[in-house]
């Protein structure tokens, strides 16, 4: 069964994809789908011997082009639709035991490259609504192979996190002619209490507001509303940010990092009106909240998305400052 079924008293679609049970669950490096064919061995996902980035569609996708007709009828209290979008896995480099953080800063510049192209071959599509690139890594946020790489899903509507976000700088936007996330950036770059990291183009900040104990945005200074809105200079920058927290990431607690790493811009919907307030920005939310504690979402978070924190945004930022500060080059 794979559909979407939308639940009125959220407002929200619910996507199921059941033949997702059955994907690839922590093979043996031998059996890695992910690694490149070598002459000889058994054929994987990739068939060619040496790569450098390479991207393919999802052997079980939750969204697809060619997704089958609901299971169960619509009606006007329960709408029902195909799960039609796309999803895709981009694989960061042909060697099993790197992460993103390993990578050359000329490799992470040819991903922001790759990024591009697929936001916009997947915008393209009539289907898709959203585009969002993202990486899980690490066990302790869900991920099942362990293979440098991340995925791209081609939503068929405006998934309800961004949508919140966007709804609420529309409405910042009308009351304030000024775009939130630019605001936001003002605010931290004049203070700089909470900056990670900043190059000419690109900052990378703990927000003042900051759900998970260390987690850190990465945005353009100046408004930029989706990647393919990026000159060949800020997509130089924004490579070299994004690169440098996952490192810092790792200088933490003294052990490659988990993270969520997500990419939020405007809509592929057709339509521009989101962009004078969309603001392309990514988000880093690692799920540790100590070297040895994990931040679950418990019942305030998941049941009633209040988020309680258990780091300040300030100490969050001077902690990862002052690792950076003592790392042995």
């Amino acid at each position: 069964m794979t559909e979407r079924r939308y639940d009125p008293t959220r407002g929200e679609w619910v996507t199921y994809a059941t033949h997702r049970q059955d994907r690839t669950y922590k093979p043996k490096e031998d059996f890695c789908p992910l690694c490149p064919t070598k002459s000889g061995a058994r054929k994987t996902e990739i068939d060619r011997e040496t790569f450098e980035i390479v991207t393919f569609d999802n052997r079980f996708p939750a969204f697809s082009l060619s997704a089958p007709a609901p299971s169960v009828p619509s009606s006007s209290f329960h709408p029902v639709a195909p799960s039609r979008g796309r999803c895709e896995v981009v694989v960061y480099s042909d060697d099993h035991h790197l992460t993103f953080s390993d990578l050359t800063t000329s490799r992470v510049r040819m991903l922001v490259d790759v990024w591009v192209d697929r936001w916009k071959v997947l915008g393209a599509e009539s289907d898709i609504d959203y585009v969002m690139p993202f990486e899980n890594k690490g066990e302790e946020v869900g991920t099942t192979l362990s293979h440098p790489h991340g995925q791209i899903y081609g939503y068929p509507f405006i998934p309800p996190v961004p949508l919140k976000e966007l709804r609420a700088a529309e409405d910042y936007f009308s009351k304030n002619h000024t775009c939130v996330e630019c605001d936001a950036i003002n605010d931290e770059l004049s203070s700089g209490e909470r900056i990670v990291f900043e190059n000419d183009s690109v900052v990378a900040w703990v927000p003042f507001w900051a759900r998970y104990p260390y987690e850190v945005h990465v945005a353009p200074k100046h408004h930029e509303p989706n990647l393919a809105s990026l000159s060949i200079d800020v997509r130089r920058d924004f490579a070299d940010a994004l690169l440098r927290v996952a490192k810092n990431y790792d200088l933490l607690f003294g052990f490659s990092l988990p993270y969520i790493m997500a990419f939020h811009q405007s809509p592929t919907d057709g339509s521009d009106e989101w962009n004078p307030f969309s603001h392309l920005h990514v988000e880093f939310t690692p799920p540790h909240r100590s070297a040895d504690k994990l931040k679950f979402l418990a019942g305030s978070e998941s049941a009633g998305g209040a988020f309680i924190s258990d780091v300040a945004p300030e100490s969050a930022a001077e902690l990862l400052r002052q690792r950076w500060k003592g790392r042995n080059d």
